[in-house]
């Protein structure tokens, strides 16, 4: 027990001190225009050459991360905090929490990664990606999945809409990724899919890139057991 719990403090204080906030829409969104340019189409479309959906019509990725002289539990209560320091409600994010299968199930949300005020309704469309954490000694295998698009549409909210004065209606959707440009060629949101996309694919880097600093920093290795 002494031991759990100095693992636990230290994990505390390495994920809370790291810069572990996961960036918000406008931060993303400067992080892949860098990465990936301005024009959205074109940075989609050049992305389809490396994706692919699976049965689900989801994107799945997936990276193995090393983590040497770790055990299984000591990584587990890292995970728990790194997820804890990240998220503003850790209890809501987290759907699965299995300390002896080792599996972390948590699902993260980006509001309006992408929007479009068109001229009868205008929508917005927010990232909830599943991230799964598989734990064992000396290492974590990462899933980070995106099922869909999770759209707010307002019907009769758009700019010529607007003019009648009627108030829009909202209606909330899940887009599919096989509907959606580039998957689908054929999309009455091609540019707004095409940013939906960039903005996925760079949050995936950033959500892997974070859990793999936390891993591989989170643990200073130099408590002492003898005090």
């Amino acid at each position: 027990m002494k031991k759990f719990f100095s693992i636990l403090l230290l994990a505390t204080f390495a994920c809370t001190t790291m810069n572990a906030q996961i960036l918000r829409a406008d931060e993303l969104e400067k992080y892949a225009k860098e990465k990936y340019g301005e024009k959205w189409v074109d940075a989609a479309t050049n992305l389809s050459s490396q994706l692919s959906l699976d049965k689900n019509n989801a994107i799945t990725y997936t990276q193995v991360i090393p983590a040497e002289g770790k055990t299984k539990e000591q990584l587990y209560v890292l995970l728990n905090y790194w997820f804890t320091a990240t998220f503003n409600d850790a209890n809501s994010v987290i759907k699965l929490n299995d300390k002896d299968l080792g599996t972390i199930i948590a699902q993260g949300y980006v509001e309006n990664i992408a929007q479009h005020v068109g001229g009868g309704n205008s929508y917005k469309v927010n990232l909830t990606p599943v991230i799964k954490c598989d734990i064992k000694d000396n290492k974590v295998r990462i899933n980070y999945t995106v099922p869909y698009y999770s759209v707010v549409v307002a019907v009769g909210g758009g700019w010529v809409a607007a003019l009648g004065g009627t108030p829009p209606v909202r209606s909330d959707q899940n887009w599919t990724l096989d509907t959606c440009f580039p998957f689908a060629k054929k999309d009455s949101h091609k540019k707004t899919s095409s940013k939906a996309l960039v903005m996925a694919h760079a949050y995936s880097n950033v959500v892997m890139d974070k859990i793999e600093e936390c891993i591989k920093n989170g643990l200073t290795g130099n408590e002492n057991e003898d005090w």
